[in-house]
């Protein structure tokens, strides 16, 4: 049988059947390691300095290299799956990703350490745009994608609020290259169930690959990036190390978006962000996962620093989050059905808002209760709202287009 024939038989076998409900277990899995190690280091920073004794300057990129280098690369491993096919780039990710956690596990120097998890950033920027772009192929029917959708999207927000605890009890049972190893048996079962069960999905081919365009962006992206991040860690608006980025990352970022304007055949059809609706979609994902990712960091410290817990039990706090996230995702579809994507994302903010409020009433001393209401809230809220958001932004953009939809937040 031919290469083409096969790929053929294994579309209509994934689209006509229940095999495609697999298909979205096997993209979870591969989201869920994504999301652990955006998080799943946190709590081993003390261990990973006192063991391989990295300077101030180093430490920094350890924490930062993964976020940064998969943020800064999603447009190009994005849009090359759209045209070279999605389910290749993805399978080149797993097995890269397993490498990588390897060679990190196993670092000896804080250099070692670094360039690994800069490798991890690219494993996941491969990975992450290809499964959203997978799950718009196989679920083409918008009912049984919205309840997808909810599993998805509940998976990555598990994925950040499970790696504190994991780390925790790893570090504290084990040693901190143990937050790593994790990745590799649950690579080598995805990589071949991938291979076997995942169908193939490209995008317009149609004209040449920007690859400058690309180049372009992952630049822009990182300068930005990095210019927030130093910005964060307390450098001034006005310092080198957070001015000269942020403003030749934005310049990068301008140029692209008008060179993506007059191409013919761009890497992010613009267009799309002429649609009301795509674009308060993507707004609200930025919004949503910025308030989550930076409230997680700040519970995090929170909960060591002031409450004065340890790694395991600070990870044990932040559980109920990640159960409100996946009940909001089990029940996101029939929300959705009642009452609608608009009112979805609005309640998911209300929500929020009034997590947010509760938690500043924490103050210095533990209140385990308000606690743990804060973050059903935070979860639910957050979970709700990504729901709804995700569903109207997948919805509103083309089947050809979906990997380019998914990097445009």
């Amino acid at each position: 049988m031919s290469r083409t024939s096969t790929v053929g038989a294994r579309w209509r076998a994934v689209s006509g059947g229940a095999n495609r409900w697999v298909v979205l277990v096997v993209l979870c899995v591969s989201l869920l390691l994504v999301a652990l190690d955006a998080t799943v280091l946190h709590v081993a920073v003390p261990s990973v300095t006192q063991d391989l004794r990295p300077g101030a300057v180093q430490l920094l990129w350890i924490v930062d290299a993964y976020p940064l280098v998969c943020a800064s690369l999603l447009i190009l491993f994005g849009t090359l799956g759209d045209r070279v096919g999605r389910r290749r780039v993805l399978l080149f990710g797993y097995a890269l990703f397993g490498v990588a956690s390897a060679v990190a596990a196993m670092a000896t120097t804080p250099e070692m350490l670094i360039g690994a998890r800069a490798l991890l950033g690219v494993g996941g920027a491969m990975i992450m745009p290809a499964t959203l772009s997978l799950l718009r192929a196989v679920f083409p029917d918008r009912r049984e994608r919205a309840v997808a959708i909810g599993i998805w999207t509940a998976v990555a927000a598990a994925g950040a609020a499970i790696g504190p605890v994991l780390g925790g009890f790893l570090v504290e049972h084990f040693w901190w290259g143990s937050v790593f190893l994790i990745n590799i048996p649950l690579m080598a079962v995805i990589f071949p169930l991938g291979r076997w069960l995942l169908p193939e999905s490209k995008g317009s081919a149609e004209g040449p690959w920007d690859v400058l365009g690309a180049l372009m962006a992952a630049a822009g992206v990182l300068g930005v990036v990095l210019g927030v991040k130093r910005l964060g860690a307390g450098e001034g608006v006005f310092g080198p190390g957070t001015l000269a980025p942020l403003c030749i990352g934005a310049a990068l970022l301008i140029v692209f978006v008008r060179r993506q304007k007059r191409r013919e055949h761009p890497l992010i059809d613009m267009r799309m962000f002429s649609r009301p609706t795509f674009t308060t979609a993507v707004g609200c994902i930025v919004l949503a996962m910025l308030a989550l990712v930076g409230l997680e960091l700040i519970a995090v410290q929170y909960l060591q620093l002031v409450l004065g817990l340890s790694p395991l039990a600070t990870g044990l706090r932040l559980l109920p989050l990640t159960f409100a996230a996946m009940a909001a995702g089990a029940t996101g579809s029939y929300t959705l059905r009642r009452v609608g994507p608009r009112r979805m994302v609005s309640y998911g903010f209300v929500l929020t808002a009034a997590a947010v409020l509760c938690l500043v009433a924490m103050g210095q001393h533990d209140k385990p209760w308000l606690l743990t209401s804060s973050f059903v809230l935070l979860g639910f809220g957050l979970q709700t709202t990504l729901f709804g958001a995700y569903e109207s932004m997948l919805s509103e953009a083309p089947a050809d287009r979906a990997g380019g939809a998914s990097l445009s937040i």
